[in-house]
């Protein structure tokens, strides 16, 4: 075969989440779109609010010169002021314009960290369950993966992080609010969190550094917001996306910010525009980078998932699922009424629901739900699951 053996095995260990989406069309097809509850992607289904389009459409009208040229590879200067003011209050620290580079989503975002600060074989160590594609993106730049246990509720197990930290270890990644397990992590966990990484920094002579995940950070439940967490580490860095809390997953457009006191700051704010060159990105979308910055305060109707999320966690709780209610993101987790979270899938793919197993996460008898979809096809599903639960435990 043609292509590498890494790709091989990649291939065949490929998303859980597009396997199920795309089992999911099949199943349209010969079955009708209106019969298929399809909660395998996270794409959201809601669009964006009024004034991305009319910003959209003012910034393109205007036709101004330079507007879709090269810029410089960390992006528009007055963007990314946008940008720090907006991460200056989410994190409470004086974050600076030249601590921002615009990405292509933060899929782009986490590209570029690793490629800056991974040698090989340096050690990534992330709270499971946890997005599939983390370790793809980890073994891009040549570095390992390192899943440990979470708590029964999804929060932080300090020890299982202390357990797994090495002389190897370059970053702690955390995503909050999680997917797959919609759990935030609270104040009083990052704050303990850095306290644990300042610590084992010391007992190894060598920085780690603390990296958050956060594209569902504005997609929150119950009048909640997530807690910041720069305020608490010097070694951190924040990457997000736009695709959420604007529904605008196709337009690939986010940011990093590091804190405006970590070590090495110049070098590695340096690296990692270099690398979002050299990865190929060369630069985040520039009519886009223009639009997101101009209205950075902007989100979608958080109240239609929250309503989602109620209804939702009424039928799997009428069901007989076991599951913690999310406190953020779009995704339900709960657990599987048998020990195979594979064959319940597939119970319930038998009554035309879509969902992906835990072990796609790194947590095997657990399921993820997503709920970004209209409570009609919510709705639909009941009794489906009904008949899925009862199916698995005869």
């Amino acid at each position: 075969m043609i292509i590498s053996e890494k790709m091989q095995g990649f291939i065949q260990r490929s998303s859980w989440i597009r396997k199920m989406f795309e089992e999911g069309l099949a199943l349209k097809k010969q079955f009708g779109a209106d019969k298929v509850c399809d909660f395998s992607l996270g794409n959201p289904d809601i669009n964006p609010p009024d004034i991305f389009y009319e910003k959209l459409a003012e910034i393109s009208s205007k036709r101004t010169k330079g507007l879709h040229a090269y810029m410089p590879n960390a992006g528009h200067l007055n963007v990314r002021e946008k940008i720090a003011g907006f991460v200056q209050k989410e994190h409470e620290v004086n974050v600076k314009a030249d601590e921002i580079i615009m990405t292509v989503g933060a899929a782009g975002g986490l590209n570029i960290i690793f490629k800056a600060l991974l040698n090989p074989d340096d050690e990534v160590i992330v709270p499971a369950p946890y997005f599939v594609e983390y370790g793809f993106y980890v073994d891009n730049h040549n570095g390992k993966l390192v899943p440990v246990p979470s708590k029964d509720d999804f929060s932080l197990d300090f020890d299982a992080i202390k357990n797994a930290i090495t002389s190897k270890t370059r970053i702690v990644l955390i995503n909050s609010p999680n997917n797959p397990s919609g759990k935030v992590y609270s104040e009083n966990e990052l704050a303990a969190l850095s306290s644990l990484l300042a610590e084992q920094s010391k007992n190894y002579n060598r920085d780690i550094i603390l990296v958050s995940d956060e594209p569902y950070r504005r997609l929150m439940f119950d009048g909640k917001l997530c807690p910041p967490l720069m305020k608490h580490y010097n070694n951190s860095i924040v990457t997000t996306s736009f695709s959420k809390d604007l529904s605008i997953p196709g337009e690939r457009i986010g940011f990093v910010a590091a804190h405006p006191d970590i070590t090495d700051k110049a070098a590695l704010v340096g690296a990692m525009t270099l690398a979002n060159r050299i990865l190929g990105y060369v630069n985040a979308p520039s009519l886009m980078q223009h639009v997101v910055g101009d209205i950075i305060d902007s989100t979608v109707d958080m109240s239609i998932y929250q309503k989602r999320r109620d209804l939702l966690s009424d039928i799997l709780k009428e069901a007989g699922f076991e599951f913690q209610n999310p406190e953020g993101s779009f995704y339900f987790f709960p657990k599987t009424p048998i020990e195979d979270d594979t064959k319940f899938v597939n119970f319930l793919k038998d009554e035309l629901i879509l969902t992906v197993p835990g072990s796609g996460f790194g947590l095997k008898g657990h399921f993820r739900v997503c709920f970004c979809v209209d409570a009609t096809i919510i709705e639909r599903s009941r009794e489906g699951f009904k008949r899925a639960y009862n199916k698995a435990r005869a």
